[in-house]
């Protein structure tokens, strides 16, 4: 990634592709993340908005659901999922706690 990001999005991406490469292959497959590699990038990189993150069973709930092909490692495509998931969820959220403006129209 030499070329520099001429947007908000490509450099949003280029965080993406960043991050996951920051925590992947501390154990084993530089590639995909494990478990532990997980662990702390969704401590680390989400703590304020996942919360108790450090709590295995949380961790092993999105291991187990966002490992498609159950080889206990979490890859790109797989972050990606993940990611989008959580973007949609605080759209969502902020959508829903937004004050009702009753005389603006909506904009797509």
């Amino acid at each position: 990634m030499s070329k520099e990001p001429s947007s908000n999005l490509e450099s949003a991406m280029q965080m993406l592709i960043k991050t996951f490469h920051k925590y992947s292959g501390k154990e084993g497959d530089k590639y995909t993340l494990s478990r532990g590699e997980l662990k702390e990038l969704l401590t680390e990189e989400l703590g304020s908005y996942l919360g108790s993150s450090k709590d295995n069973e949380a961790v092993e709930k999105v291991m187990n659901d966002l490992d498609a092909n159950n080889d206990g490692e979490v890859d790109f495509t797989e972050f990606i999922i993940l990611m989008g998931a959580l973007t949609v969820a605080c759209n969502d959220f902020f959508l829903d706690s937004k004050p009702e403006d009753k005389g603006a129209e909506k904009k797509d």
